[in-house]
């Protein structure tokens, strides 16, 4: 699904959703397709429900998968389902409302969830005046997520790591990386590095696995979304702060440690006194490593999608061209940990 719905399928999703929130009848009105969506098809509409329980207009977000996609990509019927299990702890998230996981209706699975008001890009939020009380609440946020364990109803589907975190995500991202892996020094290095220098992990948690600046939405300078939760799963809870820290997510604003809008100190404090638990300063450092380690083999997957032709996209061409810089940050991170300048 590459454009947005065509009138038979508007037609098809209306009938649908009658059915599925015991409707009269719903009507889609202002259909428009939402900037972003390298991974997934986002489509802004309004739904107007004639009696049933919600009733009156909806505004709401239509998500589906693309065409190709890459590896550790949810179904979006899990997606939904830990976007569930998220909203039900208590964080930030949209409501997810209906769930179609077969794909039969449009020709691609999908889920409809809650729209939430304000700005996603990241170029953007980071042009505002540093945020203690945004900084603060984004820990707050990913506290409450993490204290989803597994064995938590609804999300059997997620996998466990077979042989432990690290080795999972080292073997992933190896896998990703294809040739690349081994061809390129600076990649090469950096899983020699990881795998030498690994931390003590902590207990698994429910994490975001894409928490960072571009990945919530801020309205007046209030979060009123985390959104994009294609590749949450169980990791230790140190990823996720590594990841919103790393300095491929703070979109220019280098000086600024906690995604480019604020300090990593109101960013920790949120997160230590939501969750309950202290942050591991040294394994952060290390998972920033590994952040842009795992930034760079998804940046060869999404030119990949591009160059195969299966998905022929500027937007994915140019993120394979962003290798060079992820791994000059990769290696100043590496020169950190090591006690460099």
């Amino acid at each position: 699904m590459t454009a947005p719905l065509s009138p038979e399928q508007l037609s098809h999703l209306s009938f649908w959703l009658a059915g599925q929130a015991k409707a009269t009848k719903v009507t889609l009105d202002s259909v428009q397709r939402l900037s972003g969506g390298a991974i997934s098809v986002n489509l802004a509409m309004d739904l107007i429900l004639t009696d049933g329980p919600l009733g009156g207009r909806q505004a709401v977000v239509f998500r589906s998968g693309s065409p190709s996609g890459v590896s550790a990509s949810l179904s979006k019927a899990q997606e939904a389902a830990v976007l569930q299990a998220a909203f039900n702890a208590g964080v930030t998230a949209p409501e997810p409302l209906f769930v179609e996981p077969t794909g039969g209706l449009l020709g691609a699975p999908f889920y409809i969830m809650r729209r939430a008001s304000g700005v996603a890009a990241g170029h953007r939020l980071v042009k505002a005046a540093p945020s203690p009380a945004l900084a603060h609440d984004l820990g707050t946020q990913l506290g409450r997520l993490h204290a989803i364990r597994p064995g938590a109803p609804g999300l059997d589907f997620l996998p466990m790591p077979p042989d432990g975190i690290v080795d999972a995500c080292l073997d992933a991202y190896r896998d990703w990386l294809g040739d690349v892996a081994g061809n390129d020094p600076v990649m090469a290095y950096a899983m020699r590095w990881l795998d030498r220098r690994r931390p003590a992990t902590g207990d698994l948690v429910l994490s975001h696995r894409d928490y960072r600046t571009g990945n919530y939405m801020v309205d007046d300078g209030r979060l009123t979304a985390i959104i994009d939760w294609e590749f949450a799963g169980w990791s230790d809870a140190m990823e996720d702060l590594g990841w919103f820290c790393a300095a491929c997510w703070r979109f220019g604003k280098r000086e600024r440690e906690a995604g480019g809008i604020g300090d990593r100190v109101d960013f920790y404090a949120g997160y230590e006194q939501a969750s309950g638990r202290a942050i591991d300063h040294a394994a952060v450092g290390w998972w920033e490593v590994m952040a842009h380690l795992r930034w760079a083999a998804i940046a060869v997957q999404q030119a990949m999608r591009h160059v195969s032709g299966a998905e022929p996209s500027l937007e994915l061409a140019l993120t394979g061209r962003m290798v060079a810089e992820i791994s000059y940050d990769m290696l100043q991170q590496i020169d950190r940990m090591e006690g460099g300048a």
